[in-house]
Parts: structure tokens; C-alpha cells; sequence
């Protein structure tokens, strides 16, 4: 699993930071969580091939979040896209992005197809034979969802000695990867765990911005891997983040604790405040396994 961060900050771009992006690899898809402005030329210069992104997942519809995605749905255009992509974001999406399409006289030359959501419950939005993604309903000014992103369970790693003691014929190898027993010609059962090792664990990883400090998300995401919640402001200002439905460092870090994630993962800084490790210094008084986005940064898991 790998994170990279294109945009973390929060509000008004500018010349040295850039507003919510960030693509997901995970199980050899790649997922785009967000599309703030500038999120096509962050792309290019993180080298990440546009032509893998097939899912877009839109949080909410502030502008520092969907932005740039009339642009990239109009780049794959002009890139000669022939692969469908897919939009999951809330209800009214689909008829921003198309307005502007029409208006513009552009038509892609691939299926567009939008997922739009409305559910204030977490539902599943994707789910094929290696991941699922569910919505986590958050606390924001207009209607808002976080993303959780779920390995499944991997295959079984083959012990091929054990399997050629038992002359096992190779055919039989798939099944034994996907937990079956094994009865030979004589009739004993071989078990599963004698002809194979453990696989390495499922991951998983939650995106939560923006949202105010909401302790119903915590079954959602309890244990998760590694959480990404936003903290645009510092305990200083936890009267601005309360009327503004943010959250703090500290509130990311009580949200951390009490969901007992692996990893807390800050960002969506507002940009008065020039020193970022500072939201860092609060956070890891609560949750010590804490570490900041920026842009460009990558998180690679593996």
C-alpha cells in the first residue's frame, strides 16, 4: 500500500502548497481521493501515469476538493482515454462536471459513469476481488464522506516442499492457495496450514477531511492501518474549528487513539500558520504515531 500526498493544505491554493489530493495504490489499483486545484500538474510531477486512474473519490463539493477534476476528465480527453473512469461523490456532482462539459462543447470519448452519494450511513461505493471502499459519513458544513479503503484477505503463500512431499499434483496448487484441504489417493486430509504459510496481513486506510471532531466514525475505522484526518487548525484557534466544523490536532489525535490506527496521518493545514510541525508537536502528546503530510510526500507500506 502507498500514499502519495499532492495536496494537503487547506482553502486558497498558492505557489508553494496546494489544496486536497492524494492517489492510493493499493493491491495494484490506483485511486484518486480528491481533486483540488493544480491536482493534474502535481500528478506530473510526482510521475504518476494518469492512464492508471479508473476511480475518483470526491470527499465533498468545497471547491479545495473537486476543482480540478473538470480539468482532469477533460485532460483524459484530450489524452485520447478509451478506459471507463468512475466519480463516487455526493449528489450534484454529476450535474456540476456535465454543465461544464456541455458549456465547454467537450465530450469524452470514454464512458463517464458518477456514483453519487447521499447515504448519512457508511455504505459500500466500489468493492472488486482484492479491495472494498466504504463511506465514512462525516460532520462538515454541506454534506461530506471520508473513504475507507480495505484490503481483502490475501491468498495463502504455497509451501511448494511441503506440497512435492505429499506428491500433490501442481493442479491441485490454486485451491491449496485459497485454503482448501487436500485428500489423497489413500484418503488422508492433508489440512490447509500443513501446505501453506500465512499470508501477509490486509491493510487498510481511512480518509477523513473535512470534519469536525466525531467520535461516530470510530467503528468505522477502528483499527485501520494508517489514518489520514484532517487538522486544519491548532488548539489555539479550537473556537474557529468548532464554527467552521474543523478539527484540531489534538481532536485528530483523540480520534487516533480511541480508534487505535496503526498510524495518524495530519493534514489539510489552514495557511496561517507557517510552521506545520507544530500541529506534530500537539498531536503526538495524545497519539504518539503521528506524521505530517505535505506535498510530495510519500507513505509507502509494505
Amino acid at each position: 500500500m502507498k500514499l502519495t500526498i499532492l495536496g494537503c493544505y487547506a482553502a486558497t491554493p498558492r505557489s508553494i502548497t496546494n489544496p486536497t489530493a492524494q492517489i492510493l495504490e493499493i493491491r495494484n489499483r490506483m485511486f484518486l481521493i480528491d481533486c483540488g486545484e493544480g491536482t493534474q500538474v502535481q500528478l506530473r510531477k510526482n510521475k504518476l501515469k494518469f492512464s492508471k486512474i479508473n476511480h475518483i473519490f470526491i470527499s465533498h463539493l468545497h471547491g479545495d476538493h473537486f476543482y480540478g477534476l473538470v480539468g482532469l476528465i477533460s485532460t483524459f480527453m484530450l489524452l485520447n482515454r478509451q478506459t471507463d473512469l468512475h466519480v463516487y461523490g455526493p449528489k450534484g456532482i454529476k450535474e456540476i462536471i456535465l454543465l461544464q462539459l456541455r458549456y465547454s462543447n467537450s465530450f469524452t470519448g470514454y464512458n463517464l459513469y458518477f456514483h453519487e452519494l447521499e447515504s448519512k450511513e457508511s455504505e459500500v461505493v466500489f468493492e472488486d476481488e482484492k479491495v472494498v471502499v466504504k463511506t465514512i459519513p462525516l460532520k462538515h458544513r454541506i454534506y461530506t464522506n471520508g473513504f475507507l479503503f480495505q484490503e481483502k484477505a490475501k491468498e495463502r503463500k504455497l509451501n511448494v516442499a511441503a506440497a512435492e512431499d505429499y506428491n500433490i499434483d501442481p493442479v491441485y496448487y490454486r485451491k491449496i492457495k485459497y485454503g482448501g484441504d487436500i485428500t489423497l489417493d489413500d484418503g488422508t486430509i492433508i489440512p490447509n496450514a500443513e501446505l501453506t504459510f500465512d499470508p501477509e496481513p490486509a491493510k487498510s486506510y481511512a480518509f477523513c477531511s473535512d470534519t469536525m471532531y466525531d467520535e461516530s466514525i470510530i467503528p468505522i475505522i477502528q483499527n485501520a492501518d494508517v489514518l489520514y484526518h484532517e487538522t486544519t487548525f491548532l488548539e489555539t484557534e479550537a473556537d474557529k474549528a468548532e464554527k467552521t466544523m474543523h478539527s484540531t490536532a489534538k481532536e485528530a489525535a483523540r480520534i487516533a487513539l480511541k480508534a487505535n490506527v496503526g498510524e495518524l496521518i495530519l493534514g489539510h493545514y489552514s495557511t496561517r500558520y507557517s510552521n506545520i510541525e507544530l500541529f506534530k508537536e500537539e498531536a503526538v502528546t495524545i497519539f504518539p504515531h503521528t506524521v505530517l503530510a505535505d506535498d510530495g510526500k510519500v507513505f509507502d507500506y509494505k
